[in-house]
């Protein structure tokens, strides 16, 4: 294995430089400009004139559900799970937000020792004027599973948007209040199941859609389901022994048609960026006879591009007309898998030619990613936000990195 030292990607990022709370208005933020190596500093409305018009931006239309349930034992003692990954009776999140009786997840669990194994926490809530009765049971100390149960057929999405708190970042070192169910989510926001919000959406607004439009410049939507890994840091001395987190994908006939003969696209957020290049790597694995059937998802390694040299790669039009034909002839228009793609310099872009992102955290898998993209420009990149007061993580100032130079504006 490759050594690439964390300790490359690290910069001192001062407390009072982390925005803790949203702008009054989203599309207010500050945009930093990279393009080719040159740094401009614009404000967010700008990004409509700073984009080539054949771009084909695409976005992550997942939503944040309020996946911090709290619990009383008879003794007083506060239980708080943090939903991470459903297993029964799907590990599809679309299906499980449906479900109406019960269901099994993951959790990161608060005050874990209070809890017994077997042990039933029952707690009361309402679900559009019905009294439901939610009970939660600790199944597996081991692998901190819970099983979910309540009363009344309502279903899970509508339990937990009942009694559950949105999840801010940890860096935020603050609670959630109640303006943070609308300011956490992007408007476009729409599938629910993520745990964090894909944040560099946070700056569009009907406004700037409407600017866009008249320019002639097209959106997309994905659905990466944000997971709670995408805070983990790095704790590896190479970057490389991190194991990446999985989080799940949903890619539809629809996206791939229009993905299709698409020069220049254009992520916004680094979750809609893992999920574009992750589709490539699927229709490589489909051509090549691995994912010789789709009905029952799929799945992408966190270091794909190592297996295949540079010759033997598709275009990334055979390779998303390759997955179009093997939906075709599963007569299915979406399809549901797992990408722990990890993004690194040295990575080869097979899809995007850009980026719209906000600025963050050090020795992260995020900034590897920017670091990808970018070079070594990104320390660059950081001063100068830093210098120039820009604001840092989830709520902070935007960025649109364009590495090719000169762009046909």
């Amino acid at each position: 294995m490759q050594n690439l030292p964390i300790a490359d990607f690290e910069y001192d990022l001062p407390d009072e430089k982390i925005a803790r709370f949203p702008l009054a208005e989203r599309d207010s933020s500050k945009l930093l400009v990279y393009r080719g190596g040159r740094i401009t500093h614009q404000h967010f409305p700008s990004i409509v004139n700073e984009l080539p018009k054949d771009t084909l931006l695409v976005f992550n239309n997942t939503k944040v559900i309020p996946a911090r349930l709290y619990f009383q034992r008879a003794t007083g003692a506060q239980i708080e799970l943090f939903l991470l990954h459903p297993l029964e009776p799907s590990t599809v999140i679309p299906v499980i937000m449906e479900e109406k009786h019960s269901c099994i997840w993951e959790c990161m669990i608060g005050n874990r020792k209070r809890w017994k194994l077997g042990e039933v926490l029952e707690k009361e809530l309402k679900v559009e004027e019905e009294t439901v009765l939610l009970s939660a049971e600790l199944i597996s100390a081991e692998h901190s599973l819970v099983r979910l149960s309540w009363t009344n057929e309502v279903r899970f999405v509508d339990v937990v948007q009942a009694i559950g708190k949105i999840p801010l970042p940890p860096y935020l070192k603050r609670e959630a209040e109640e303006s943070d169910l609308e300011t956490y989510q992007t408007v476009y926001s729409e599938k629910q199941g993520a745990v964090a919000a894909p944040t560099a959406g946070l700056h569009f607004t009907d406004r700037i859609f409407s600017a866009l439009n008249a320019k002639g410049i097209r959106r997309e939507f994905l659905t990466l389901h944000v997971g709670a890994g995408t805070f983990q840091p790095v704790k590896t001395e190479n970057a490389l022994e991190h194991r990446m987190h999985g989080e799940q994908l949903v890619i539809t006939q629809a996206n791939l048609e229009h993905l299709v003969a698409t020069r220049r696209i254009i992520p916004v957020g680094t979750t809609s960026m893992r999920s574009l290049e992750s589709m490539y790597w699927l229709g490589v694995k489909v051509i090549k006879g691995i994912n010789q059937s789709l009905s029952s998802g799929f799945y992408i390694t966190q270091f794909i591009h190592q297996e295949y040299t540079k010759d033997e790669l598709p275009s990334k039009d055979e390779a998303f007309q390759a997955i179009l034909k093997q939906m075709k002839i599963e007569n299915r228009t979406e399809i549901v898998g797992e990408t722990q793609i990890m993004i690194f310099p040295g990575y080869q872009f097979q899809v995007c030619q850009g980026l719209v992102t906000n600025f963050h955290q050090p020795g992260s898998t995020l900034l590897l990613l920017i670091a990808a993209l970018i070079g070594d420009d990104w320390k660059r990149m950081y001063a100068e936000a830093l210098a120039t007061n820009y604001r840092f993580l989830s709520y902070g100032d935007s960025s649109l990195l364009l590495p090719q130079y000169p762009l046909n504006i």
